[in-house]
């Protein structure tokens, strides 16, 4: 009997910090249904203490989740070279919007710089796919 199917896997919390980059604007305007924008888009990048936490190794797919959403995407390292536990950084994209609470508290944006989560890995699962 494998009894490590019934273990949890390792959790974290992290807070996301999003962003825009310019090659995944590039990508884009390209092709927004095309797979160079999702591998530049759906992606968190974490500090390399948080990915070994998780036991998850770069390349590998996580699930992000909280009270708004939840979504599968790659684990990659940030490649700070200041630690950064608990703070997670993605690229402005449906992916992270998945997670963003549509509260604004009265401003009419959505908080985008600040969104809290959960990250477990995903086990093998396949990135989320985005159905418009």
């Amino acid at each position: 009997m494998d009894f490590g199917s019934f273990l949890a896997a390792p959790e974290i919390k992290v807070k996301v910090i999003t962003y825009r980059d310019i090659f995944q604007d590039k990508a884009m305007l390209e092709n927004r249904f095309g797979e160079e924008y999702r591998n530049l888009s759906a992606v968190i990048k974490l500090d390399p203490a948080d990915l070994k936490q998780l036991s998850v190794k770069k390349g590998e797919t996580v699930i992000l989740k909280n009270s708004f959403g939840r979504v599968v995407v790659k684990a990659e390292e940030s490649g700070y070279e200041t630690p950064h536990k608990g703070i997670a950084y993605m690229p402005k994209s449906p992916w992270s919007n998945m997670l963003v609470s549509d509260e604004t508290g009265g401003t009419g944006v959505p908080k985008f710089k600040d969104i809290s989560v959960t990250v477990t890995s995903a086990k093998g699962e396949n990135v989320t796919e985005l159905n418009f």
